[in-house]
């Protein structure tokens, strides 16, 4: 059983990349041969955990073994670091590599239910980017994360955030409404989650 769990683990760095694919494009879906291939560079850059408490990686407990990696998209070793520790909390790791079976599919009572978050149509991600694009909120560059409008400032208007809230308050707000069910599941009805799926969420939370 440990085997097989530690054997888990190593693959979630796959995991994220599978995910990060597949939130630029819903359409797309990897391959068994895709997702081999991205275990096995994994592998060699070590790029996979070594230490499931810390989630420190291979190439992080023994650098001298491997190349030095610029982690992509401007995320920086602590972020990839803290979403494959919520990986491991949420059972978000690959157990099967043959079916792509995540833990917590496998073995749903040992983890908390997960808000399902509706699938972005092309037409929203197109506007996103093109959003992006106007704002300049796109990586500029990969090894320090700066973005064109930190680059660049006078190209791009001063970012106002809604109602004078700061993005610390938009993301707790987020993630409270991801726990309480209070997001739109149905888009045509209005219906949020915890009204269609009222035994997941506590009273409380249906408005």
């Amino acid at each position: 059983m440990k085997r097989s769990y530690f054997t888990a683990i190593t693959l979630a760095i796959a995991t994220l990349s599978a995910g990060h694919a597949l939130a630029a494009d819903p359409a797309t879906a990897k391959t068994r041969e895709q997702v081999r291939a991205e275990l096995l560079e994994a592998q060699r850059t070590g790029n996979i955990v070594a230490n499931a408490e810390t989630g420190e990686l291979q190439n992080q407990v023994y650098p001298g073994r491997y190349a030095a990696e610029v982690v992509a998209q401007g995320k920086t070793r602590a972020e990839v670091q803290a979403e494959l520790r919520d990986a491991v909390r949420t059972g978000d790791v690959v157990a099967n590599s043959e079916t792509g079976e995540t833990l917590s599919q496998l073995h749903p009572q040992n983890y908390p239910a997960q808000v399902v978050a509706q699938p972005r149509t092309r037409v929203e991600v197109q506007a996103e980017l093109r959003e992006a694009v106007r704002t300049g909120d796109l990586v500029a560059n990969a090894e320090t994360g700066e973005k064109l409008n930190q680059v660049y400032p006078g190209r791009y208007a001063s970012e106002a955030v809604a109602q004078g809230k700061t993005r610390a308050e938009v993301r707790a707000e987020l993630i409270e409404a991801q726990r309480t069910g209070d997001i739109v599941a149905n888009g045509e009805t209005g219906q949020k989650l915890n009204e269609l799926y009222p035994n997941r969420y506590s009273a409380k939370s249906v408005n």
